[in-house]
This record gives structure tokens, C-alpha cells and sequence, in this order.
């Protein structure tokens, strides 16, 4: 049984704009269509809808052509809102033209909500996620923290779930979001039903962070920046600060200020960081064991490498092989 109760079909309006990305917009029909009960019968019924009826421009050379306008939304259960490509477009106010305020504010009140990827733009300007713990896409954390700083934003998570507010962090993201709400809606077999359908994991470990780009090579130039270049270059014969700051030729006290003032994390924070990108690198592109690599990078045993990156990445080395390394499918 649902946990919305009833017999009817859970319904869900997908609310497209100009713009769209077709794969976030496919991933809810597709998940969500499939769900079914012990009988066969269809458990979500899934309405597309837009500004009014008719084409919808999308970030590719493939359009849509949406049956509904707004209607949809006044009677949905849960109300999905995909990316746009003008959600990217870095803009000094609310990214929310009168007419999309105007048509999202037919939502009724107490309605499940939820916004794949960049679209949490479009929920925060509409005062939605409010008091809420959400994420969007880590290249977005940035702008989204100028613009609605009084919104406590994860980076680090694939989804967040506020009970009727719901945000997923990028495109896949919003595949682990859609088996999320089945899964509360009505259990976990129904949903790894569709998982299986969709050739999918019901979960992915670790969150967003492990897809995060690595850092660029550190800014020349700096105070510390000698210091900091050097140490990358001695990760496994594990740097002290006492070392970093005499390479500076400053004190340890100046050269943990001078640092902070660059850097804005500590030298101890920062070796951490820098180990990992090393150890994420050598997990990718070699076979050398867990414990090879921790002694390279300066973690010095398997276990502390393990421990690391549960709590940066949210995964274990091996499983962060299996899915990023160049030699996993040889």
C-alpha cells in the first residue's frame, strides 16, 4: 500500500521548460512508469507539462511536444521539476520569470516536490526549499550559496529528502531520486523491481563528491605555494608542517596563517586533501594494492586510506575502483 493511501494512481506532473534536458525528463516516464503492484497494475500515473501545450525546445537537436500546460500540476501528488539550460546561466537575481512563479504556484499546498539537478534554482526562487537541507549539481554549489545563502546546501550527497521537498544533485542523481520515492512510497521490492528494469543499482554508495573533478595544480606565485608543491611531491614520505614551513623559510606559526590566508583550510586539511587526490589517481590508472597506495600517498596503512575516504567520498577504495578505475572491465 502507498503511503498516500488509496487505490488510484499515485500522480506525478513532470514540469518541463525551454531548454530541457531529454534524459531528465525520460529517466522519471521511465522509472516511474514502470512501477507496478503484485497484479500488474500500474502504480504512478506520469503527465508531462509545460508553460502551454505544444513544442518545447530542449539543450539538444531533439525536441518535445507536450499535451499539457499547467493543468497537471494542480492535481499532482508529486510535482518533478528537471533542469533547464538556462539554469546554467549565472545571473545576479532569481533566475524566475513571472510567468513560471505563475504556473509552479498552481501547485497545492502539502504537494511532494522535487527538483533534479540544476533545477533547485527554480524551488529556491520560489521560497520552496526554504529551512530545507538540499544539493544541486557540484558545479552549481557555488552560485546557488551566493544567491540563497540562508539555504543549507550539501555538496556531497546524490539526493536529500525533506519529507515533501526533495532535491537531486545532477542527471543521474535523479534516476537514484525517482527509486527513492518508490521506495517510500511503496517499499523496497517494488522499487528494485524497477532498478532491475532499468538495469540500475536500487543504491549507489558515497555521494557526489566522488565525481567532483580533482582540483587544478595549486596557483604559483603565493607565499606558500613553494611549500604546498613541494609537499605534493613527498606525499608518501609524509610532510610535517615543521618541514612545509621550513621550505617557506617562515615560522610555523606564520607560515599556518599565511596558509589559511591562501588556502582557506589548514596545511593538515589541505595534506588530506591532496593525499586523496593522489590515491584517487593511482586507484584509477595502476593495480597496486590499497595498502601500496597508502603508503605512496602518506596514509601509511590500508586502513587508514579506508577510513579517509568513507568520510570524504563516502565509498571504499575498491568500490571507487570498480567504478572509475581504466583497468576494472580488462
Amino acid at each position: 500500500m502507498s503511503v498516500f493511501g488509496g487505490t488510484a494512481p499515485h500522480k506525478v506532473a513532470v514540469f518541463v521548460r525551454d531548454g530541457a534536458l531529454p534524459i531528465e525528463t525520460g529517466i522519471v516516464h521511465r522509472l516511474f512508469g514502470q512501477a507496478r503492484d503484485a497484479g500488474g497494475r500500474a502504480l504512478y500515473e506520469v503527465a508531462t507539462c509545460a508553460l502551454a501545450p505544444g513544442p518545447v525546445r530542449t539543450d539538444t537537436d531533439l525536441g518535445f511536444t507536450v499535451p499539457h500546460g499547467p493543468d497537471p500540476l494542480v492535481e499532482a501528488d508529486t510535482v518533478l521539476v528537471p533542469a533547464a539550460q538556462e539554469d546554467y546561466v549565472e545571473r545576479p537575481h532569481d533566475p524566475l520569470a513571472p510567468e513560471l512563479a505563475e504556473a509552479l504556484g498552481r501547485v497545492r499546498p502539502g504537494t511532494r516536490v522535487a527538483s533534479i539537478c540544476s533545477a533547485a534554482f527554480v524551488l529556491a526562487a520560489l521560497g520552496w526549499l526554504d529551512g530545507c537541507r538540499v544539493t544541486t549539481h557540484w558545479r552549481s554549489t557555488g552560485f546557488f550559496r551566493a544567491m540563497y545563502p540562508h539555504i543549507e546546501l550539501d555538496p556531497d550527497v546524490l539526493y536529500t529528502d525533506n519529507g515533501r521537498v526533495l532535491t537531486a544533485a545532477g542527471v543521474a542523481s535523479g534516476i537514484d531520486l525517482s527509486l527513492h520515492m518508490i521506495r517510500t512510497d511503496h517499499g523496497a521490492a517494488v522499487a528494485n523491481e524497477v532498478a532491475r528494469g532499468t538495469v540500475v543499482p536500487p543504491h549507489r554508495d558515497g555521494g557526489q563528491a566522488q565525481y567532483v573533478r580533482r582540483p587544478v595544480p595549486e596557483p604559483e606565485g603565493t607565499r606558500t605555494g613553494a611549500a604546498r608543491a613541494w609537499a605534493v611531491e613527498h606525499l608518501g614520505q609524509r610532510p610535517t608542517l615543521a618541514q612545509m614551513a621550513a621550505v617557506a623559510s617562515m615560522s610555523v606559526r606564520t607560515f599556518t596563517r599565511r596558509f589559511r590566508e591562501e588556502t582557506g583550510v589548514s596545511p593538515g586539511r589541505w595534506l588530506t586533501a591532496r593525499r586523496l587526490d593522489r590515491a584517487r589517481e593511482l586507484l584509477e590508472g595502476t593495480r597496486l594494492t590499497v595498502d601500496d597506495i597508502a603508503r605512496r600517498t602518506g596514509f601509511g596503512t590500508g586502513a587508514s586510506l579506508r577510513q579517509h575516504m568513507h568520510a570524504e567520498l563516502g565509498v571504499s577504495p575498491g568500490r571507487y575502483r570498480r567504478t572509475f578505475g581504466v583497468h576494472t572491465a580488462q
